[in-house]
């Protein structure tokens, strides 16, 4: 049973990947903004990604317990880093350079927050009783302190600015402490508490932004600036129909009409070029890669394990999810990649060190 989990594992993330890189050399095919060295490029992080997956599903997980604050710690620095001496391109600062290598810290900010929550919660459960005090205690030893060491990646973050990519990291918060045992009561208190400081929030929004969320309501107010790319986006995805148009025959693709193709607007590609039934088919893999996740967070041995699963489920359903939404015009355009698929190297590997992270958890299940 174990290995017919780690074999469906694998199976659906090589799957998912291949289906990245026919996508991603479709997309850089006659892309006159980027070259196909992108293509190669992601191939090249492919191979690589999958030794570390491997290896990765070798070590014992229960190492990264005893350096989840202290990975934490360095990441922080890291984002303080990049607001400090990053590279500034499309408008953001995101970057640090190292030689010829780039990344983005706030990729490994998801990682660094699910290990740093997985070993809080691990230790510490909710302990609700009707004496104040103890109530008291609960709030601020297990909610407000994870949730400031949450929030205040999501500041460094959200000053970069990446707004998509700190909304993650508190998804991945949501997602872990719904599962450490508190009561409905105090998540949707949260909630509320999130709600009531949206209007606050819209004032530290910058003008872009602040653009991108008036043309998820109406995309034709700017049809040709903020708006052009989610209406073209909707067109590519609309004109693939039930089969699509074929491999690299994608008008909207190949025309050059549809902008950021080979990174956050991947999916369009997918749904031009193979239609519904490719569409539904990527989704699908997706959906089995979660579902065995979850059965390894369902069975796994110790509390720590079953967080860490959690959370790398949290952010993988939430980043397919808001993407393809996103591309569809069902949700506001934020900048995020589709995991395995879009052209990113630091979204990649990440992803994949989660992925080598599931494997040895499925290693280490219950027996029944």
């Amino acid at each position: 049973m174990r290995r017919d989990l780690v074999f469906k594992i694998w199976v659906y993330t090589i799957l998912i990947i291949a289906i990245g890189l026919i996508a991603l050399y479709s997309a850089s095919y006659s892309n006159v903004r980027v070259s196909q060295k992108i293509f190669y490029d992601q191939l090249v992080c492919a191979a690589i990604g999958l030794v570390i997956m491997y290896f990765l599903g070798k070590v014992d997980y229960r190492r990264y317990y005893d350096i989840a604050y202290i990975f934490y710690i360095f990441n922080i620095l890291l984002l303080l880093l990049v607001l400090l001496k990053g590279r500034h391109a499309l408008g953001a600062t995101r970057w640090i350079e190292l030689g010829p290598i780039s990344f983005q810290p706030s990729e490994l900010t998801k990682l660094g927050a699910i290990l740093m929550l997985g070993r809080y919660f691990s230790n510490r459960r909710p302990n609700l009783s009707f004496n104040f005090l103890s109530k008291a205690q609960m709030v601020w030893r297990d909610i407000l302190i994870p949730f400031g060491l949450t929030l205040f990646s999501c500041f460094l973050i959200f000053k970069q600015p990446d707004l998509g990519t700190a909304l993650l990291v508190l998804g991945i918060f949501c997602g872990m402490l719904f599962v450490s045992g508190i009561e409905y009561k105090y998540l949707f208190s949260i909630f509320g508490l999130f709600i009531a400081m949206l209007p606050i929030g819209w004032k530290f929004l910058k003008e872009y932004q602040k653009d991108r969320l008036l043309v998820f309501l109406n995309p034709n107010i700017d049809p040709l600036g903020t708006g052009y790319t989610i209406i073209q986006s909707k067109i590519a995805m609309g004109s693939g129909q039930l089969f699509g148009k074929g491999w690299l025959a994608g008008s909207q693709n190949q025309l050059n009409f549809l902008p950021e193709r080979h990174t956050d607007f991947i999916f369009s590609v997918i749904g031009e070029e193979w239609g519904l039934i490719g569409t539904v088919f990527v989704l699908f893999c997706y959906f089995q890669l979660i579902y065995y996740s979850l059965h390894i967070a369902s069975q796994v041995k110790d509390r720590f394990g079953m967080f860490v699963t959690i959370g790398v489920v949290t952010i993988l359903t939430l980043q397919v999810v808001i993407n393809i939404g996103m591309v569809m015009g069902l949700f506001p355009v934020v900048g995020l990649t589709l995991p395995f698929v879009s052209y990113g190297r630091s979204s990649f590997m990440i992803f994949i060190i989660m992925m080598g992270f599931l494997l040895n958890l499925s290693k280490r299940r219950k027996v029944f």
